[in-house]
């Protein structure tokens, strides 16, 4: 039995790759992981690796109570065409519009997919 699609795009995160899938029909990337096309149901998806590069979307600030620090909750498109959420680390001046590269945080328990000002 072949492992699920989440099972094998949190495997690749665990190595440090970035993988999407795409639909081999119709050209569709495909995000999140799953067995077959939205929309179509084919299940011809194949795995590609993503450039890292994208686009802030949408940004919402998550205020905690001090002293901890606010952070941030982004939506971005990358240029392949999926929309992920995550958070952009290691800037105060995140906006919409702002271009940013895909970063993998392998420190906690499981890898994480965050992005950094490109």
């Amino acid at each position: 039995m072949s492992a699920s699609p989440e099972t094998v795009w949190r495997e690749a995160l665990a190595e440090g790759r970035l993988l999407l899938q795409r639909a081999r029909g119709s050209g569709s990337i495909v995000f999140p992981p799953r067995l077959a096309e939205p929309g179509s149901g084919e299940e011809d998806l194949e795995w590609v690796e993503a450039c890292g590069m994208g686009t802030v979307y949408s940004v919402t600030m998550i205020g905690r109570k001090p002293p901890a620090e606010p952070y941030n909750v982004v939506l971005v498109d990358l240029d392949e065409g999926a929309r992920v959420m995550s958070r952009v680390e290691g800037s105060a001046g995140v906006a919409i519009g702002l271009r940013v590269r895909a970063t993998i945080d392998l420190g906690g328990d499981e890898p994480l997919l965050l992005f950094e000002p490109a």
